[in-house]
């Protein structure tokens, strides 16, 4: 795949399968801003299939989920532009997500949920033809070796429940390590060492071939991105790639809302009601030492300018604050410039914007830090308090943690904020000022209710 910088991309001549199976590289031309946009557009499909996995959604939810996400990211009028924008940017997210294990079993994860449902949705034929292009050596099982079985593989189907308990007719042999979810799951017979794989059941053989494919790729990706390609793209491809497993896909929040406007008379109100942990913590401590760090100053300052603190209350905030701890003086010289440029009004007029959650999680607090993300950073006992005194019950404590050591950050707070309000958050918390603004349009609704 050679990346370009304005050309119109060349399509390729290959043929594909109803769905890509991502074996090799494809032999495309890619224009830069396509490179970064489709991989963008696939992460926000990615991404809300980790949190419906995460959610424990059941099969039929989850089927409803990819389509409407494909549908709303991926589809194109041209049949071939969409085939090409659906495996260009599964190659770039493999080099974005190929260089650590934690980024790795994410990709295999999502990609293989997603592949699940594309093939799922297959019509029996189209199924059959990806089975040859895996190269998977499995033949129908017929004649005599059928009808020799036909009773046990009755017996199967009947356990199972189903309405129409019929055995049906085509079946595939395969060695019963190559569907562990099948076996585990007593949904096909084994004998002398194989499963007899309904055609119906395809989707388990297959998608084991896909996870193990992708798994070794990611492998050898990885060689390659450390070998050569980062090296050789620094200038070019690798900000991209580094960049796109923090990317936030949402709105920048650079601007506040109709939700967004607090001033110094209600903000420590307005932070106990509505401020998400992370910058709840941050707000509290700076009350309490009168001082943060640079990265606590970077993080909840960009987070109240994006709630609507004005440059002149933020000034006089965090000036009553700091000049407790270092004097007028100092803070005039030595702190009162950042937040200007914060606003843009000093340095390169920049306005910059409040950070994303992840963002937020990938940083790294050093000893006397306070930024970060509470989920990923406290430990158990101290997230334990936090949660705490946020009114959480015992019950919604525990469904919390649990998602915290499954390292479900994002869920984790998306939790807590269906605990707090008493509402659910479908979209899930991406942002801090995100979690503010769904906040005070529940509080601002039970005000009108009242």
């Amino acid at each position: 795949m050679e990346v370009i910088r304005s050309q119109k991309r060349s399509l390729s001549n290959d043929t594909v399968s109803t769905i890509p199976l991502y074996l090799t590289a494809p032999s495309l031309e890619v224009r830069l801003e396509e490179f970064e946009l489709f991989a963008m557009d696939r992460l926000r499909v990615l991404k809300a299939i980790s949190d419906g996995l995460a959610r424990g959604r059941n099969h039929k939810e989850m089927d409803d989920l990819v389509e409407s996400l494909w549908k709303a990211n991926m589809r194109h009028s041209d049949a071939s532009q969409m085939v090409n924008k659906d495996i260009i940017s599964h190659f770039v997210l493999r080099l974005a997500y190929c260089r650590t294990e934690e980024l790795k079993k994410w990709f295999l994860s999502t990609e293989t949920a997603l592949f699940r449902h594309r093939f799922r949705v297959l019509n029996f034929e189209a199924q059959r033809a990806i089975l040859g292009e895996f190269g998977l050596p499995y033949k129908a099982v017929t004649g005599t070796e059928l009808e020799s079985v036909k009773e046990r593989l009755g017996q199967v189907v009947r356990s199972l429940g189903q309405i129409s308990p019929n055995v049906e007719t085509i079946y595939y042999k395969v060695p019963f390590e190559e569907v562990p979810d099948l076996v585990a799951s007593r949904r096909v017979y084994i004998h002398k060492g194989f499963a007899f794989v309904a055609g119906s059941q395809l989707v388990s053989l297959v998608v084991t071939q896909f996870r193990s494919n992708l798994s070794k790729a990611l492998i050898l990706t990885n060689r390659k991105w450390t070998s050569t390609i980062r090296e050789r793209e620094k200038d070019r491809l690798t900000p991209i790639v580094e960049a796109l497993f923090t990317s936030y896909l949402g709105h920048d929040y650079s601007q506040s809302n109709e939700y967004a406007d607090i001033t110094l008379k209600d903000i420590d109100q307005v932070a106990k009601s509505a401020f998400p942990l992370c910058m709840r913590h941050l707000f509290e401590k700076l009350r309490e030492d009168h001082h943060l760090k640079h990265g606590g100053r970077m993080q909840l300052g960009l987070f109240l300018k994006g709630v609507g603190l004005k440059l002149d209350d933020a000034l006089a905030f965090w000036r009553a604050e700091f000049t407790q701890k270092v004097g007028a003086e100092k803070f005039e010289k030595q702190y009162a410039y950042s937040i200007r440029h914060n606003y843009g009004k000093a340095g390169k007029r920049t306005d910059y914007t409040p950070y994303a959650c992840q963002k937020i999680i990938s940083s790294a607090p050093g000893v006397g830090d306070h930024h970060g993300c509470p989920y990923r950073h406290f430990s158990e006992e101290n997230l334990r308090a936090a949660i705490g005194r946020m009114g959480l019950s015992s019950r919604a404590t525990e469904d919390v943690m649990d998602k915290v050591r499954n390292r479900h950050y994002q869920l984790a707070c998306t939790l807590t904020f269906e605990a707090v309000y008493g509402t659910s958050c479908d979209a899930g918390i991406n942002h801090p000022n995100q979690y503010f603004d769904e906040s005070q349009k529940v509080l601002k609704s039970k005000e009108v209710a009242t």
